[in-house]
């Protein structure tokens, strides 16, 4: 995340070298004349230890597992970003993240700038991966040449773009170098069979060894090629996706010294400034008389950073972070991960109950064996997802054009919206369908 800053870096805007350029309305750096605010958000998903992490690393040069668990297991657990640019070098019609070409070491031709969010790939963290897939404009899905397709977290993943209604995705199979040619061939045909009756069968599918730095070049070439910038909403009342929140004050810091709590995600339309008054929905979370009561939050945006790097403005498109002047403790270990930004009064509703018409799929995704999706049952309880917020929700009213769900965790979502919904199977929440809120 952008947000990794000095103390000094937060408390001014270093944005001499930076203008708005009028045409593209995107923040340039005037020295490098490279777009500051990536473009695209791409998610990088697929099953554990299949490369995400690795890849991550070699795209941007970051190492995305920075919590201590994540070091300790080996897995991701809460959702990594990390940033990476497109050059191309015109005389060897050379793609590449650097910006001398690897082939003639000649300087190379920025392209654009895109984050990526390396989702978690175990299965007892879809949550985490659900949450992810709403905040993105496309995904990497990778698959291990020497394993057999597909794991059940692939499906998983896999369904879950589907639903959350991501349209443009590359295939890398990754790990080729472990494998011999007759190996990759077979496994790139179990990807084929596995895609043809997807929205996806025709996604393009890259091998690639993210260890030994092989086809690299072939792959950023495909996602400048396959995963378009969409068109943004610029006039609408501004709204970011909350991804996550966290304190960045060390410990025995002076009071006068501090700085506010920080928010990460992505904003989804409209223009957030540096000086806005922002509001969070749902916000903080209480419990009064035995109910969790939410309280949306009122702050102002001290800083913006995209890219890295401090911005005036911020558009949709993206990873970023706002510096606030919340008080630290309320956004630390992603307290209001899930939340809503805004205008104030321009939010959407909050719910403490939800009702939604539901469609569920054939068979339960991510278990090994074909398990049929029964009909939801009263008092069954949900793990359900909308836009970047994961709550839990018990059924009062199972009918399908219209269940209810108490939550157990209030949500702010409009109308129209879709939630994802996971069952109980086999002490795991697994994806069975998905909802439109009404």
């Amino acid at each position: 995340m952008p947000v990794k800053k000095k103390d000094d870096d937060l408390k001014q805007n270093k944005t001499s070298k930076k203008n708005v350029n009028k045409s593209t309305d995107k923040s340039i750096d005037e020295t490098t004349n490279k777009s500051v605010q990536p473009e695209l958000n791409l998610a990088l998903v697929g099953h554990v230890d299949h490369g995400k992490t690795t890849l991550t690393e070699r795209l941007s040069g970051k190492w995305t597992d920075t919590h201590s668990e994540e070091l300790k297991r080996g897995i991701t657990i809460r959702l990594g970003y990390a940033d990476f640019s497109i050059f191309k070098c015109e005389k060897c019609n050379y793609y590449t993240s650097k910006e001398k070409c690897l082939k003639c070491n000649e300087s190379t031709i920025f392209i654009k700038k895109i984050s990526l969010v390396d989702a978690p790939g175990h299965e007892s963290l879809m949550a985490t991966m659900l949450s992810g897939a709403a905040i993105v404009d496309g995904a990497l899905l990778l698959v291990a040449a020497n394993e057999k397709c597909p794991q059940p977290q692939t499906k998983e993943h896999l369904m879950a773009l589907q639903i959350s209604g991501i349209k443009n995705i590359i295939v890398i199979q990754n790990k080729v170098d472990l494998v011999t040619h007759e190996e990759a061939l077979k496994n790139y045909q179990e990807i084929k069979n596995f895609l043809k009756n997807t929205d996806y069968k025709d996604a393009p599918i890259i091998p690639i060894s993210a260890r030994a730095n092989v086809n690299i070049d072939i792959l950023i070439k495909a996602i400048k090629e396959s995963i378009p910038t969409p068109e943004r909403i610029l006039e609408d009342d501004p709204l970011m996706l909350v991804a996550r929140s966290f304190d960045i004050n060390k410990p025995g810091i002076k009071p006068d010294k501090l700085i506010g709590g920080i928010l990460g995600g992505t904003v989804k339309k409209g223009k957030f400034k540096v000086g806005d008054e922002i509001e969070i929905s749902p916000g903080y979370i209480v419990e009064e008389k035995n109910r969790k009561i939410a309280k949306p939050l009122r702050t102002k945006i001290i800083n913006i950073f995209s890219g890295g790097e401090p911005v005036e403005e911020i558009l949709p498109g993206g990873s970023m972070a706002f510096a606030t002047t919340l008080d630290p403790t309320i956004v630390k270990s992603d307290t209001l991960t899930g939340s809503i930004v805004g205008l104030p009064g321009k939010l959407p509703p909050i719910h403490y109950q939800i009702a939604i018409e539901t469609h569920l799929l054939e068979r339960v995704v991510g278990t090994k064996e074909e398990i049929e999706v029964k009909p939801l049952a009263k008092n069954e309880v949900l793990m359900l997802n909308c836009n970047s917020a994961a709550t839990v929700g018990v059924v009062v009213d199972p009918s399908k054009k219209n269940t209810t769900c108490v939550l157990k965790k209030p949500i702010s979502a409009n109308p129209g919206d879709r939630i994802t919904i996971s069952r109980r199977v086999d002490d795991r929440f697994r994806l069975i369908g998905y909802g439109i809120l009404k």
